[in-house]
């Protein structure tokens, strides 16, 4: 067996950012730093996802307009349909379903107020685009027009969750946003707080499943995976899974393809890429303890990445710790 990170985390922790970097090859060093950057953060901020999005994903890549995405996970499926959108006075037009690392950071920041503010009404303007920053996604150009293209997507479409088991349990096709979530068309204006509109409710149903089933995440980690969908979708993977077992778990190869490589026409290039998208996941989670092999991966015990898992919900005097999840 051989770590998913090549023990990254352990040169870091006993020779330093630099020093380690001069330890490994050259494909290595982004590693380090993502390690060490996640290793270094004092602040302790953390994000939130639902449980359901920690066993399914969004697509990476754009799909046809009109193509719904479904996606399973262990125990659980979910269902993304496009939507439609109608601007000024012309006829709605089809939107496809929210795709890769901007939808996904959209979705994190509102499900981590809604939980720690204990609303669905979440506030946007200078409160996301400060988020963002803190993500590394500088506001304006490419970066601002795929965030307004994602916002978009995610406003027009509907999912739904299907759950398998003694737990099993769905919701009625409703969306991620209730109202909101639209730009401004502020031409020129640098009041870039301001291009959002004040504020987005989130659909009941789906606000009242995150509510149950918050999944703590690291800020610092979510950052450092930004621009690594796939990476970012494994992190999230591990950190609600490996808390909950209780010893070592293989999971192999057809079933990480299943839920982490369905764009990949045959299992071996799956195998050949699928080490680059884990690495950078387990060198952003720190405790993590994780071990390729022949078949697949085995997943051991680990302690969460977000060790004080004590979230706001409501009132500042309402207050709940978050237990443990089982399954998946």
């Amino acid at each position: 067996m051989a770590e998913a990170d090549g023990g990254i985390r352990r040169l870091v922790l006993a020779h330093g950012r630099d020093r380690a970097r001069a330890m490994v090859q050259p494909e290595q060093r982004p590693l380090v730093d993502i390690a060490a950057q996640v290793l270094s953060d004092d602040n302790g901020k953390i994000g939130i996802s639902y449980s359901g999005f920690c066993l399914t994903s969004l697509p990476h890549k754009r799909l046809p307009d009109d193509q719904p995405w479904e996606k399973r996970g262990h125990r659980v499926t979910l269902l993304v349909e496009p939507g439609r959108m109608k601007r000024g006075y012309g006829p709605a037009k089809m939107v496809g379903v929210p795709y890769g690392a901007r939808a996904r950071m959209i979705l994190l920041y509102l499900q981590t107020q809604a939980v720690r503010t204990g609303s669905r009404e979440v506030e946007l303007g200078r409160s996301l685009h400060d988020w963002l920053g803190r993500m590394g996604l500088a506001w304006g150009g490419e970066t601002g027009k795929a965030l307004r293209e994602q916002a978009a997507r995610i406003a027009a479409c509907s999912l739904k969750f299907f759950w398998e088991g003694e737990d099993a349990s769905g919701w009625e096709a409703g969306r991620f946003v209730r109202s909101g979530l639209r730009f401004h068309n502020y031409s020129g204006d640098e009041r870039q707080s301001d291009l959002w509109e004040d504020r987005v409710v989130l659909d009941e149903a789906f606000y009242d499943a995150l509510r149950q089933h918050p999944v703590p995440l690291r800020e610092a980690a979510l950052r450092e995976l930004a621009d690594r969908s796939a990476s970012l979708d494994l992190y999230i993977w591990l950190a609600y899974r490996l808390h909950n077992l209780s010893g070592p778990t293989p999971v192999r190869w057809a079933a990480l393809r299943e839920q982490f490589g369905t764009t990949y026409s045959e299992l071996r290039f799956f195998r050949r890429d699928f080490p680059k998208m884990l690495s950078p996941a387990v060198s952003a989670y720190p405790e993590a303890r994780v071990e390729l092999e022949e078949d697949g991966v085995v997943l051991h015990p680990s302690p969460p990445p977000v060790s004080a898992r004590v979230v706001s919900i409501g009132s500042p005097k309402a207050r709940r710790t978050l237990p443990p999840k089982t399954g998946g």
